[in-house]
């Protein structure tokens, strides 16, 4: 599958752009600011019906403008093809058509358009809270499993409905008892996918880590869940006092968390830059590998500004991966033309190279080779 086309109107600080895109690898080059990731943005909007940065569809329609559009063409391994479009008006419900027909649920759309995005945010991941490390997980399961998405909605629901009940002075029981109910049937599942997950991602992360680093450390990735100990059920039952007190729910999937380590201390503490570059970079490449076989298709990748601050022993070796044969189309931005030279070298013409000023995107495909 490949983006053959994308068109965008009013995206952030792009007024106008339509550009016929390489089936293999698309560059975008321009000092911080001009554009590069508001471009890359759209790509994945067109993936997951929302910004990658920003979570208010509002703001990413351009200033002094009123309405935003991205379209794009997509071709599949089978010839087919497919316009995949979006439109937002401001004070207006957003748009968002497959062949021109509007979805009913954006959520039937997640994983019709697989795509992996590597980019400076995924630090997040690393240094953020667990709920960032948890969202990690639900979009990489999301994309090839649409019961786990629903029932992750179904648990959200009810992990809202029993909080709001556990600040009432008289609480219903029976009624609680209901929204427990569906958390145990859909926590449950939840569980055991991430669960599943996280087993079968872990030796593919740990073989990009070793390629990128070149062995030179050690790196360890586990999942814990309350549930793990006793059900789910049990667990409830136990934290119902303590919950009405506190005014929330103490125990379930949405505590979830993923210990991240190297050379067994944790890496959010005794990491340097460039291992927790390497390790959030090799865990999205893992994601990416994972997901092109459980979904029979090749993802999209999208790398925003990802070799600041990587030695170039590991700038070296991302490229080497990302050249052969096991990835699809690739959509790539950066500041330094040189490091966009040497990326672009192993594929002799079968690249598009794009200049980006001030929201401008200009071809120009000429390599220096100086």
């Amino acid at each position: 599958m490949i983006l053959k086309h994308l068109s965008i109107l009013n995206y952030k600080n792009l007024s106008e752009v339509d550009i016929t895109l390489s089936p293999k690898i698309n560059c975008f080059l321009g000092d911080n600011g001009m554009g590069k990731t508001n471009l890359l943005d759209t790509v994945y909007y067109l993936s997951f019906c929302k910004s990658h940065s920003n979570p208010i569809d509002s703001q990413v329609i351009k200033h002094d403008t009123d309405i935003c559009m991205i379209k794009g063409i997509y071709e599949f391994a089978s010839g087919n093809t497919e316009e995949i479009s979006s439109a937002l008006k401001r004070r207006q419900k957003k748009q968002f058509k497959r062949n021109k027909k509007q979805y009913d649920k954006l959520s039937s759309h997640i994983g019709f358009i697989p795509l992996v995005m590597i980019s400076p945010a995924d630090n997040e991941l690393i240094m953020g809270g667990s709920e960032e490390r948890r969202n990690f997980m639900d979009v990489a399961i999301s994309q090839f499993d649409k019961p786990y998405l629903q029932s992750l909605v179904r648990y959200n629901n009810a992990l809202q409905q029993r909080n709001a009940l556990l600040k009432h002075d008289n609480i219903d029981i029976s009624l609680l008892e209901i929204w427990e109910k569906i958390m145990i049937d859909e926590g449950m599942d939840i569980f055991e996918k991430r669960n599943l997950f996280i087993q079968e991602l872990t030796p593919i992360f740990h073989k990009f880590y070793t390629t990128i680093s070149q062995s030179k450390e050690t790196i360890s990735l586990n999942y814990s869940s309350q549930l793990t100990d006793s059900t789910f059920k049990e667990q409830l039952i136990i934290a119902r006092k303590r919950d009405m007190i506190v005014g929330h729910t103490s125990v379930g999937i949405h505590r979830d968390e993923l210990e991240m380590s190297i050379d067994e201390y944790p890496i959010k503490k005794d990491g340097s830059q460039g291992q927790k570059k390497t390790y959030f970079v090799s865990l999205k490449l893992a994601q990416f590998q994972f997901l092109q076989k459980k979904s029979n298709t090749t993802p999209l990748l999208v790398l925003d500004d990802i070799f600041d601050r990587l030695d170039e022993a590991r700038v070296k070796e991302i490229i080497k991966l990302v050249s052969s044969d096991d990835f699809g189309q690739i959509f790539i931005s950066d500041t330094n033309r040189q490091s966009l030279d040497r990326i672009l070298q192993p594929f002799n013409d079968n690249y598009h190279l794009y200049s980006v000023v001030d929201g401008k995107i200009e071809r120009n495909d000429n390599l220096n080779t100086n």
